[in-house]
This record gives structure tokens, C-alpha cells and sequence, in this order.
């Protein structure tokens, strides 16, 4: 029904999304071709030279965040045995799955591995799709077209490709435009040739060593999360990802080169920044922030409790949720587990 497209779109759903078009890889990745090979420049190193002010800001930001310089902690309490939590970025660059020895070792130690969302099967990815086609397109009588300027939705038209139509997709919500349009061209590419994004990659080397694989949400629930930002924001997001579509790969490459310096709280300052510049306002993604990152928070925090009283468990999620004062870290310590930064 929908496919990536070319745009970045929403490309912060590359952090806090697995791609609900993520396909089964192949049984061994292929070599990398030029094909596959992306490229792309860090915007955050161009902002030190084209902005030096607002590079400092977000620096300054980004090394004040609680939790921000780490994405892999060691959770322990007593009694139990220790449990982990890692931080991914959900893009399949072989250099962000290049694992250290000590990350290596605690998969290999653990009962059970954790990720945001294990069942990302065409089956059930369809069966979520169906269950949100009523939040997905306007019943109002407003149409995308109408909203957007010739300009926009003449762009949004050429992101989504042809398989959308143009009467069909007048018809669809901001949010399911971004999704639709969310991936990079050359990260659309790996995917589609049967690379792994990073989470896939760590269930498959759980299942490996006879290690069972969970999942912390489902597809629905993320669906229906980004059906709930209010129209309003949607339409500016979407706007601001519209004006970002010729960064599309510097912006996967920024993510990739944050994750790496373990600067990935850095991500949300210069999202905000970069849509300011595309003239919209940071208030845009106020409720973004607080149902996709924060609440969600709080329920993966639920959901991985039980496991965690077990001990024995190795939890892998988007790096945007572990970092703050409402990130997995602190919550993790508000229900009583001692948080320790390993790497």
C-alpha cells in the first residue's frame, strides 16, 4: 500500500522508527556496490563553518542533555542478575553495526533480547496498515493539495512515487506522507537489497546463539502514536521535511556520524534548528516530542519491567530514547535500577 520514497521526509523516524518497510534480509549481506554505498555529508560539522553560533548552541545542548554521552548501560539490582540497555539508530550502515567485543559479550550472556518492535513481517505491518486506515486520511472534507502549496504537494507527488496516485494521495493526513516518504534514496536501496538495519541485525545475532527475540511495542501502536500528533504540527513537520528533501542523504549521514562520537542527543536540537530555517517554528514538534519520544518512553519502560526483574535481559532501542530527564536511563533509575554507563 505504501512505500518509501524519495524524500528524507520525517527523517527523525529513522531514529525512533524501524521502517515498517523493512523486507527479510538475505541469509548473508551482499558486498557493498556503488549502488549501496551512501554517501552524504555531516550537517552539523557545516553548521561550525555556515553558523558558528547555532553549532555552539547545539554542541552546548547536546553535552548538557543528562545521559546524552552513551549509548550502552548496564542495569542492576539487587538480587537480580544484570540486565543492559543499548541505544541503535535504525539504518542499516555497516559501520553503526561494526559491535565492540563488551556489547558482543552481553547479547551472547543474556536471556532474552528486547527490541522496539519484533514482528515487522509483511503480514503484520499489512494487518496495521488496515487497522489505521481510518486515522490516515481526512474525513473532513480537507485534502492534502489544499493545505499544501502547488509547490509542496507537487514535491510530496514526486517523493511518494508512482505507485501513490495523485487522487489518493490528496486524500491522506500529514503524518501517513511522511511515513510514506520517510527513507533516503540510498537507504531505500540497502534495504530493498536485503541489508539489515541495526536492530534486525542484533535480533538475528540473539536467535543465533538460541537467544529469543521480544518486542517492546508493535507496528499499531507506533501507527497510531503518529496519527495522534495534532493536524497542525503534521502539516508544519511535513513542510519542514518538504524544504529538507535535498539533504536527504547528509541527514542519514549525520545521524550515522553522531551515533558513532555518541552525540546522538544532538539529533533533536538540529532538527529544530533545520526546521526553523525552513521557516518552522520549533513548537511545531511539541507534541511529536511528547507522544513519540516521552510517552513512548514510559510504556517501554512497562513493557521491559518484567524482563528486567528476571534480569538477563539485553534491551535495544532508538539512542533518542535514552538520553534526558523523561529518557529510558532515568526511568530505569526511578524504578530502582542502578544505571551504569559502559560505552
Amino acid at each position: 500500500m505504501f512505500r518509501s520514497g524519495r524524500s528524507i521526509g520525517l527523517w527523525l523516524i529513522a531514529v525512533l522508527f524501524i521502517a515498517s518497510t523493512h523486507r527479510p534480509a538475505t541469509s548473508q549481506e551482499a558486498p557493498e556496490t556503488s549502488q549501496t554505498r551512501c554517501t552524504g555529508k555531516n550537517l552539523l560539522d557545516k553548521l561550525s563553518a555556515t553558523d558558528p553560533a547555532l553549532h555552539a548552541r547545539i554542541v552546548e545542548n547536546a553535552n548538557a542533555l543528562e545521559n546524552g554521552q552513551a549509548i550502552f548501560w548496564k542495569l542492576e539490582r539487587p538480587g537480580s542478575p544484570p540486565s543492559y540497555l543499548f541505544g541503535t539508530v535504525h539504518l542499516t550502515d555497516n559501520r553503526i553495526k561494526r559491535l565492540r567485543d563488551t556489547t558482543k559479550n552481553a547479547i551472547r550472556a543474556s536471556k532474552t533480547l528486547l527490541i522496539e518492535n519484533a514482528n515487522l513481517s509483511p503480514e503484520a505491518t499489512g494487518r496495521a496498515y488496515v487497522a489505521a486506515a481510518e486515522s490516515a486520511v481526512f474525513t473532513d472534507g480537507r485534502t492534502l493539495d489544499s493545505l499544501l502549496s502547488k509547490e509542496e504537494f507537487d514535491q510530496v507527488r514526486k517523493s511518494a512515487g508512482e505507485s501513490v496516485p495523485a487522487d489518493a494521495l490528496r486524500l491522506y493526513r500529514p503524518w501517513i506522507v511522511s511515513l510514506m516518504i520517510a527513507a533516503s534514496d540510498c537507504e531505500r536501496r540497502r534495504v530493498q537489497s536485503g541489508y539489515r538495519v541495526l536492530d534486525m541485525a542484533l535480533a538475528e545475532r540473539a536467535q543465533v546463539n538460541g537467544i529469543p527475540v521480544g518486542g517492546l511495542e508493535t507496528t499499531e501502536d507506533q501507527l497510531t502514536a503518529l496519527a495522534s500528533i495534532p493536524d497542525d504540527e503534521q502539516l508544519g513537520i511535513l513542510r519542514a521535511n518538504i524544504a529538507l528533501i535535498d539533504e536527504n542523504e547528509n541527514l542519514r549521514e549525520t545521524m550515522v556520524q553522531l551515533y558513532l562520537r555518541r552525540r546522538i542527543g544532538a539529533l533533536w536540537d538540529l532538527q529544530l534548528a533545520l526546521a526553523e530555517k525552513a521557516g518552522v517554528p520549533a513548537s511545531a514538534y511539541a507534541s511529536f516530542q511528547k507522544t513519540l519520544i516521552v510517552d513512548r518512553n514510559r510504556k517501554m519502560r512497562e513493557a521491559a519491567l518484567p524482563h528486567l526483574e528476571k534480569g538477563g535481559a539485553f534491551i535495544a532501542v532508538g539512542a533518542l530514547h535514552l538520553p534526558g530527564k523523561t529518557g529510558l536511563v532515568e526511568l530505569f533509575r526511578e524504578a530502582g535500577y542502578t544505571a551504569t554507563a559502559i560505552e
